[in-house]
């Protein structure tokens, strides 16, 4: 009777040992720390701020390159930097126009530097904007929210984005039609367009501004080369 009394004692305390080991395991779990971080936490997520002076436009307005002319471009840009929480800029698409009145896009934009909405410098001034030394490709021309967009090998491909301008920021001269009509026009026509992911065919593969002309200025002319009616935006600074 001794004995057996003993043993049970033995065990009892054993379990009770067992039971506040495991309690304090479990009070350390649920503290979500480990290590002084919390559980969770992936410090290579990108910081998304308002503050930021340039984005590429995360849809067009849905009518191929009919933009409404330069002043609804510009009115597109100025509602999704709004919709996405940015306050005092004045907007500008990076886009040209041909004519008696045309436009030079380089001179729309102001003189720099541009930052996108992580807060990463795209280019520190207009001559670093059109040279081979300024930050734009496909992880830094981002939506107004952040948000990379679609490029060659993605589905769909959407890295056609609308400029009408050549290689140095300005305006042709020379072709028929670089602005499907003054982007007026979502029927014949051509306008030339840039690959923010700086790869893809044409002329100029790896230029953000002009690689080749679209074929048509339909919604469904500007997809079926690898485009969405997308563009360029930029804060006047």
């Amino acid at each position: 009777m001794t004995i057996y009394t003993a043993t049970l004692r033995t065990v009892m305390l054993s379990a009770a040992l067992l039971t506040a080991a495991c309690s304090s395991s479990d009070d350390d779990d649920s503290s979500g720390v480990t290590g002084g971080e919390s559980e969770g936490t992936d410090d290579t997520l990108p910081t998304v701020t308002t503050d930021f002076d340039f984005f590429l436009t995360s849809a067009g307005p849905g009518d191929g390159a009919n933009l409404g002319g330069l002043a609804g471009a510009d009115v597109h840009c100025a509602n999704l930097a709004s919709a996405a929480g940015s306050e005092d800029r004045e907007w500008r698409a990076f886009l040209s126009t041909t004519g008696a009145d045309g436009v030079n896009a380089i001179d729309r934009i102001g003189e720099g530097p541009w930052t996108n909405a992580n807060g990463v410098v795209v280019a520190q001034s207009t001559e670093n904007l059109i040279s081979d030394a300024n930050n734009l490709n496909q992880e830094t021309a981002i939506s107004e929210v952040g948000v990379v967009i679609n490029g060659r090998g993605d589905t769909p491909n959407r890295h056609d984005i609308l400029t009408g301008t050549n290689l140095d920021g300005t305006a042709s001269i020379d072709a028929a039609d670089s602005t499907c009509g003054n982007w007026t026009s979502n029927a014949a026509g051509s306008a030339f367009v840039g690959h923010h992911d700086r790869e893809g065919g044409g002329a100029n593969p790896m230029s953000w501004i002009n690689a080749h002309g679209t074929a048509g200025c339909s919604q469904t002319d500007l997809q079926s080369t690898g485009g969405d009616g997308l563009f360029y935006c930029f804060a006047i600074n």
